[in-house]
């Protein structure tokens, strides 16, 4: 069976998330509360780098069972990382986890114990900053994931596939991005091919698709290009999902379209679910 290879420091697996930082990413997303697109994902980013260093944390530390990297595109394509890690694109997890271009300090409301709310400050890592400058080099983008994968695969054979993750919000400017997206799906470890999953963030109003299992209900072919462009997902995957309330299938595939920020953070927590740590 596939995506069952073992995740360790000796075997670790990596993560390749690409990033739309396009001027159309300055628009609202959808949602209660409107916010920019850009925000949005810079945040679901940060949070979810931060969850991966406490998952993978031991008493001697964040373990580097993964490898990661954020690459932006819009005016240009690379890495997305600020501070100490900017220019780098696959990094060890504890690296890092050690190293957030700096830490803000957030207002969070947390139960105060007599069934009400109370308003306190949190902690909050950045590794990357909002941008939205430029078109959508969403081919170059696949292209650049292509080359990490190609590596990572030479030196990492048998290990769980890279999955990566792209986050846009409108269409590629240079290019079918099919072609791309085919090569990077082509590639594989012992352990089965390269997952590559796709999220629309988008402004505009509308039903939500999330987990589909076919292009039925998307309304154009922008949309329906990027559900052909994503993996179907493996079966754990599938089972988290429909723990989360997710109807899935066997032809259900790693795309959301139309995502407000609830569904941004479930597709990266659903989507980053990898097979046991150890």
């Amino acid at each position: 069976m596939p995506y069952t290879a073992e995740i360790s420091r000796s075997n670790p697996s990596c993560f390749i998330f690409l990033i739309d930082q396009s001027a159309s990413m300055s628009d609202p997303i959808g949602g209660e509360i409107p916010q920019q697109k850009a925000d949005v994902v810079a945040d679901a980013i940060n949070r979810l780098l931060t969850e991966l260093s406490v998952k993978c944390a031991k008493e001697e530390g964040v373990r580097d069972y993964f490898h990661v990297a954020v690459i932006g595109y819009g005016a240009s394509v690379g890495s997305a990382f600020s501070g100490v890690l900017a220019g780098r694109d696959l990094v060890p997890l504890s690296e890092v986890a050690d190293n957030p271009a700096r830490v803000e300090s957030r207002a969070k409301k947390v139960p105060d114990g007599a069934g009400g709310l109370v308003e306190t400050t949190t902690s909050f890592p950045l590794w990357m900053e909002p941008l939205a400058n430029g078109a959508t080099p969403m081919c170059r983008a696949l292209s650049y994931a292509e080359s990490l994968v190609t590596k990572w695969i030479s030196e990492h054979p048998g290990c769980f596939p890279p999955i990566v993750l792209n986050l846009t919000d409108g269409e590629a400017n240079d290019g079918d991005p099919l072609a791309s997206a085919s090569q990077i799906q082509s590639q594989a470890t012992a352990d089965g091919p390269v997952l590559l999953f796709n999220l629309h963030v988008s402004g505009a109003g509308g039903v939500a698709v999330t987990f589909p299992d076919s292009d039925a209900q998307l309304p154009d072919a922008f949309a329906k290009q990027l559900f052909a462009m994503s993996s179907p997902l493996p079966s754990h995957m599938r089972a988290y999902a429909a723990q989360q309330g997710f109807g899935t299938s066997d032809a259900t595939r790693g795309f959301v379209y139309n995502a407000d920020i609830t569904s941004v953070v479930q597709f990266l927590d659903i989507g980053t679910r990898a097979t046991d740590l150890r």
